[in-house]
């Protein structure tokens, strides 16, 4: 029988007209990035389960690959339970590794630590456009860091690299968490419902605020407060000053430096932004790790209609590891989104047209074909993109081929003469 010739559901090959352009913006990311103080790490694909299933994952906790034990540590015979049979994973994103990173090295490390890192995660969800099983993550963080510059800083770094990329009049949308939660418990939910509150009010763009209170009641949650709770989400989502009035309303129950904090990273990015993008506060935007403690914040993309990437505050994270609290603020832009985006607008990576193909007859060998590889070696040492290769007995095919792969110059050797 024949071995399966596709990759496995979720999961794809990448052609050359695609990794060329997964290569140049990993290109523009590293090096807009690096512009901003960013510092490139790499972690394991690999953790342990403990901490993959730490609680600090959300739902993608429900989607990891696990690995199981190896040789002598795994006994078929005598597992009773999962965790007899497995003990890593692969990751799910790159967030949990940088903390383990961290906590292991924060010794040699700077103070605060701004880190890049690229690399493919996993998770065992239902493929669809612009979601995958594997792909690849890019991310910023900032270990060491409470103050709001942090968010400031990821946000300018982010919609620059986005701008660099030409993308224009795309939305941040940002929000605060302890926003979320005070307007939860002003409106009456217990506080060990929160989560499955967010959970509905993160569909209103696609159920509408009507959809929103007929799910919060399915829920069982009592009527007075679904109707106090969502009579404030329509005010706000409806109000030219949605800060301004949920602050008003929430007076004592909300933070005072929530309203602050918000104010001074929208006002802060907009008079410092290079691209061209609105900040935008959404008190609906929910993001759904559960590790986040403060600041959020999402790309929204016309062209996608979703999320192309987002981020925020996740403070109380490295104090699992270590137990000590150390403040951190992320960014992940969605890479695998963005690839697709450009792919379906036909970008082109500037440069890459100066291709040039020798086609070599076949039977040249000898001094003729060293001949023809010195000449390959002078043109590529000024910098020209040169593919040798045996011609064809169908040229023309052949070249349009070579055409579609980006080669737009030929050179054509026979055994005969030099043309």
């Amino acid at each position: 029988m024949a071995l399966n010739k596709k990759p496995v559901t979720g999961m794809k090959d990448i052609l050359p007209e695609e990794m060329e352009i997964r290569e140049y913006v990993q290109r523009v990311i590293s090096e807009t990035y690096a512009g901003y103080g960013f510092t490139r790490i790499e972690t394991p694909c690999v953790e342990t389960i403990e901490n993959l299933t730490s609680k600090s994952g959300g739902d993608n906790e429900k989607l990891i690959f696990r690995i199981l034990k190896r040789g002598e540590k795994l006994n078929l015979e005598t597992a009773k339970t999962q965790e007899d049979l497995v003990d890593s994973g692969l990751r799910y994103d790159l967030t949990v590794p940088l903390v383990r990173y961290y906590s292991n090295n924060s010794s040699v490390l700077p103070a605060p630590f701004k880190a890049v890192q690229m690399g493919n995660v996993w998770r065992a969800d239902r493929p669809q456009r612009g979601r995958y099983r594997q792909f690849m993550q890019c991310d910023i963080d900032i270990l060491g860091e409470s103050d709001n510059l942090a968010e400031i800083e990821l946000i300018l770094a982010t919609t620059s690299t986005l701008g660099k990329l030409d993308f224009k009049n795309f939305e941040i949308r940002i929000n605060d968490r302890r926003l979320l939660k005070a307007m939860a418990a002003w409106a009456g939910f217990a506080e060990e419902s929160f989560d499955s509150v967010f959970i509905t009010i993160d569909k209103l763009d696609k159920i509408g605020i009507d959809g929103v209170k007929a799910e919060l009641l399915e829920n069982g949650f009592d009527s007075a407060v679904v109707e106090k709770y969502t009579e404030l989400l329509d005010k706000a989502t409806t109000s030219s000053e949605a800060l301004s009035c949920i602050k008003e309303t929430l007076a004592d129950a909300l933070p005072d430096d929530v309203k602050d904090n918000l104010d001074t990273i929208i006002t802060s990015v907009d008079a410092s932004k290079s691209a061209d993008f609105k900040m935008v506060f959404d008190p609906t935007l929910v993001r759904g790790m559960s590790y986040y403690t403060g600041t959020i914040f999402e790309i929204a993309m016309p062209e996608y209609g979703g999320s192309c990437g987002g981020g925020g505050r996740y403070d109380g994270m490295v104090e699992k590891f270590t137990g000590q609290s150390v403040p951190a603020c992320g960014f992940s832009i969605g890479f695998e989104r963005i690839i697709m985006l450009l792919m379906e607008r036909g970008f082109k990576v500037p440069g890459s047209g100066s291709a040039k193909a020798y086609l070599i007859e076949k039977g040249i060998s000898g001094d003729r074909l060293r001949e023809i590889l010195a000449k390959a070696s002078e043109e590529r040492k000024e910098g020209k993109k040169i593919l040798t290769v045996r011609m064809n007995k169908n040229k023309k095919f052949q070249k349009e081929q070579l055409e579609k792969a980006g080669y737009t110059e030929f050179e054509d050797f026979y055994r005969e003469a030099l043309k």
